[in-house]
């Protein structure tokens, strides 16, 4: 039964089909009711990351109800539960990384609906405007580092764009998993990328880039993650150590060349990743590991620029001119 305080109607951001950040409309719509395993939660922070522009263009195809609310992460607190829900209860704070996919309404709302299993609980005194920008990058470092990449503690791993959101998160978390973390990263950024972790911080857009890695790994790289989507095979594969692991997750655009005899002489893989094909179990686990990293303080991230509900369209532009200038064709 849902408390007599809550509205009828909510502000919520939306598209009645996918396209353009133009077809983004913001406007009133009913509360929605959880079902037996869903629970209603009041958002506090969201935030706006590549797959949210993904989506809502529909460049990665995936079921969306319309109307669709858009956005994936959530922060806030519930205010009623389903019948079936026994792990939250009204006044908790909570979070999800998973929304706003495969059927699944998105988050720029007032309320907004999760299914239980997609929602995990949030470290107590954790700011809700601190932990939203970690929440999508967290997940994607956790599980592209442990089940992808399979990174064990001692091994060397180069992160090739590591200030941005999902790079600060590799290089926080292969860290914390006692790796040997080198990271590429403006000087503006460098001292933020080590005081994340990192081991050794190289000038991305250095023309010796290729060299100094070889320089910082002597014995070769076993992983390497270029979260930008900068795959340059031709330079980082001559440098991976014997049984290496590529991950590719970003570039959706991108067609490189790839040395295929430099490859697979050195047993190395290319594994594609996108976090969005992670099972409620995967993300689950991942949940774990992030909240660990968030009560202690090592998982944290940099808001560039804070949006009201209203504006949606407006930080859908902003990370779309965000990218293009950082990827000038």
């Amino acid at each position: 039964m849902r408390p007599v305080d809550l509205p009828d109607r909510m502000q919520a951001a939306f598209i009645e089909a996918t396209g353009s950040a133009d077809d983004i409309h913001v406007g009133a719509l009913p509360v929605p009711r959880p079902r037996e395993r869903e629970v209603l939660v009041r958002m506090e922070a969201s935030e706006v990351n590549h797959v949210d522009l993904f989506v809502r263009s529909g460049a990665f195809p995936t079921p969306l109800p319309f109307l669709f609310v858009i956005g994936r992460d959530l922060v806030g607190t519930v205010v009623t539960v389903g019948e079936a829900v026994k792990q939250f209860s009204p006044g908790d704070r909570v979070w999800s990384n998973s929304l706003g996919h495969d059927g699944r309404q998105g988050t720029f709302a007032e309320y907004v609906v999760a299914p239980v299993d997609w929602l995990y609980p949030l470290p107590a005194a954790i700011d809700p405007a601190e932990a939203a920008p970690t929440l999508h990058a967290a997940g994607t470092a956790y599980l592209g580092l442990v089940r992808e990449a399979r990174l064990r503690p001692g091994e060397t791993i180069v992160v090739g764009s590591a200030s941005g959101a999902v790079g600060t998160a590799i290089v926080q978390f292969a860290a914390a998993m006692g790796a040997h973390v080198i990271a590429g990263a403006s000087a503006d950024d460098e001292q933020w990328v080590a005081d994340c972790g990192a081991d050794v911080v190289i000038d991305k857009h250095a023309p010796d880039y290729y060299t100094q890695v070889e320089s910082a790994a002597p014995h070769g790289v076993d992983v390497w993650w270029d979260a930008s989507g900068d795959d340059n095979f031709e330079g980082s594969v001559p440098l991976l150590a014997h049984g290496a692991r590529v991950i590719v997750m970003a570039g959706m655009e991108s067609s490189p060349r790839v040395p295929i005899g430099q490859l697979y002489t050195r047993d190395a893989s290319v594994l594609g990743f996108a976090i969005s094909n992670a099972s409620a179990a995967d993300l689950a686990e991942a949940a774990k590991a992030i909240n660990q990293l968030l009560a202690t303080g090592v998982l944290r991230g940099r808001v560039g620029t804070t949006f009201h509900l209203a504006e949606a369209a407006a930080a859908h532009r902003a990370l779309r001119l965000a990218w293009f200038c950082g990827h000038p064709s």
